[in-house]
């Protein structure tokens, strides 16, 4: 699984890169607010951990600006030393999934991680049921159809999963290209619809629906 950690205290920022690699996490640690926005811009991550007092740009305005502007919905924890509702409030309002205040004890950034990873389905190798006789299975890229088993591609099987955990709501092309796609490796809007028409075939062309001009609503 793959960390981004923006923490500028030496001290803490060592103690937690340790503790994650330790766990078996491949982390980027950045210390200022401008790389790890660059970083969350240019590379998929499967969770950021942000501190909020950080220097060039806060942790709160790289969650803004990534949310906003570039359509990216990486899993999020603000972590802080602040102990007042506004930077709580503002952390919410600008789309984090979770909020902790230090000084927090290692198990519970353990505990938080593991949240959002049965949240978002990250790295997790439980069935996810699509409809009656259809179950999906992100971490062996299978779908299990009718008691067969069927490969899906790397890429179909980050779509599926991202549409999993955004059911009943439209998803554009560009948040697709934003939270699967890396700047570098950007897909056509016809090779995204390749793979929609590869998934429609294999789970039902009512699962996935085309909203016009829009994007797509996985039902």
């Amino acid at each position: 699984m793959r960390v981004l950690l923006l923490e500028d205290d030496v001290a803490l920022s060592d103690l937690l890169n340790e503790h994650l690699v330790d766990k078996g996490y491949d982390v980027t640690l950045c210390t200022n607010g401008q790389d790890a926005l660059e970083a969350l811009i240019d590379q998929k991550y499967d969770i950021a951990l942000l501190d909020i007092n950080t220097p060039i740009i806060s942790g709160i305005e790289v969650l803004k600006t990534v949310r906003n502007e570039y359509k990216n919905n990486t899993p999020a924890i603000i972590l802080t030393a602040y102990q007042d509702t506004k930077h709580l409030k503002e952390s919410f309002e600008n789309g984090v999934d979770d909020y902790i205040k230090k000084p927090f004890d290692l198990e519970e950034l353990d505990q938080r991680i593991l949240k959002l990873c049965r949240q978002f389905f990250i790295e997790q190798d439980n069935k996810i049921k699509i409809d009656e006789n259809i179950y999906f299975e992100p971490q062996t890229c299978h779908i299990f159809k009718d008691e067969k088993i069927i490969n899906l591609a790397q890429k179909e099987r980050d779509i599926l999963k991202y549409f999993c955990t955004h059911k009943n709501r439209v998803v554009s092309s560009d948040e697709l290209l934003q939270n699967i796609w890396a700047y570098d490796e950007m897909p056509t809007d016809a090779t995204i619809r390749v793979y929609i028409k590869n998934l429609r075939e294999i789970i039902g062309k009512d699962k996935i629906v085309t909203i016009r001009a829009i994007g797509y609503r996985f039902e």
